[in-house]
């Protein structure tokens, strides 16, 4: 898991609207090497699916990195031309997207679909393109792939479609992977089916994976480390292990206490963190959590706090935690 894959350097995102200009993401750095699941989690509004677009530069035409870097592999993903950029999507990096309705196209079949995508990435003819799509569409627990395969998108479910787009991602053999809420519309049993397939295919061919999402269960099955985000910003980044076991950030508390329990020892009810998320047209001059954080202090209203690394491996950007003071948690802290 050493040979750095994807890395990214102080990424600004801004949105530029009638109404003003949204800090979707503001200054956000990572790595991620090969073989390894980088998992990304935070309220919704807080800058990740942006984050993972910008990554395959797939941005709404109002928003526009403004500054940073973007590397695969050591070349600059942000000075692609059109067709390295064309190779780069699918070859090196492939996406599964969070709402899988809108990510196929109506008027096609599935199998058309896939077959040119194959046909465009790998160079495979019709025959092997279509005997490798059934395979891919078989592997995600699609019952009769080869009549899914002739189907429309609006004749399958929102569930199966968002199996077709998984084996869309998986088929094309890329190096990374960026799921965006990638089991939101699968239940239970093809949830578990579709992400232990990622770990096989993660094992095999050695693929690193970026994970974005809610569920934070699976965070702790599937990632090696975890980026926690709040109003574009990294609040905490850690090992999974490090992360729960020894979280730093009031945010990364609330967000721990937020899951539910299956222990018979707890009685207590589920915990949510008071108050809304910040306007991102507002942010950037402080910390953006303040308003919500039961710990704040008048610094955290005067100046953004720096993500610094406080043990190794383990960065947390906050005030109260720098190196020096210690913030212990306290329970029953609750600002609303």
């Amino acid at each position: 898991m050493d040979e750095l894959i994807l890395e990214v350097n102080n990424l600004k995102t801004y949105f530029f609207l009638a109404s003003g200009v949204a800090k979707a993401v503001d200054g956000v750095s990572f790595q991620l090497h090969k073989g390894e699941t980088l998992g990304v989690v935070g309220e919704s509004g807080s800058g990740k699916s942006v984050m993972s677009k910008c990554v395959i530069r797939l941005l709404e035409k109002v928003g526009r990195i403004v500054e940073g870097e973007i590397k695969f592999e050591g070349r600059d993903v942000l000075s692609f031309s059109e067709k390295e950029l064309m190779a780069y999507r699918g070859q090196d990096v492939s996406m599964i997207f969070q709402d899988p309705m809108t990510s196929l196209d109506p008027v096609f079949r599935v199998g058309d679909q896939m077959m040119e995508n194959l046909r465009i990435h790998r160079g495979l003819d019709k025959a092997e393109a279509r005997k490798v799509a059934i395979e891919a569409l078989r592997s995600v627990g699609i019952p009769n792939p080869e009549a899914r395969f002739e189907a429309y998108p609006f004749e399958l479910s929102g569930g199966m479609c968002q199996r077709v787009i998984i084996a869309m991602a998986l088929c094309c053999n890329a190096k990374v992977i960026v799921a965006d809420e990638p089991t939101t519309a699968l239940d239970v049993t093809v949830q578990a089916q579709v992400l232990r397939l990622l770990k096989n295919l993660q094992k095999e061919t050695g693929m690193a994976l970026m994970l974005i999402t809610h569920n934070l269960g699976v965070v702790w099955d599937m990632c090696d480390r975890v980026m926690v985000m709040y109003a574009g910003k990294i609040v905490e980044m850690a090992s999974v292990k490090d992360l729960y076991g020894s979280p730093m950030h009031p945010y990364t508390w609330g967000l721990l206490d937020s899951m539910p329990s299956l222990s018979t020892e707890r009685k207590t009810a589920l915990k949510t963190i008071a108050g809304t998320p910040p306007d991102l047209r507002l942010t950037g001059k402080c910390c953006n959590f303040y308003n919500r954080c039961p710990y704040a202090q008048t610094i955290c209203t005067e100046c953004v706090p720096e993500l610094k690394e406080l043990a190794p491996g383990h960065l947390v950007a906050c005030h109260r935690q720098n190196g020096v003071e210690r913030l212990e948690r306290e329970e029953g802290a609750d600002r609303g």
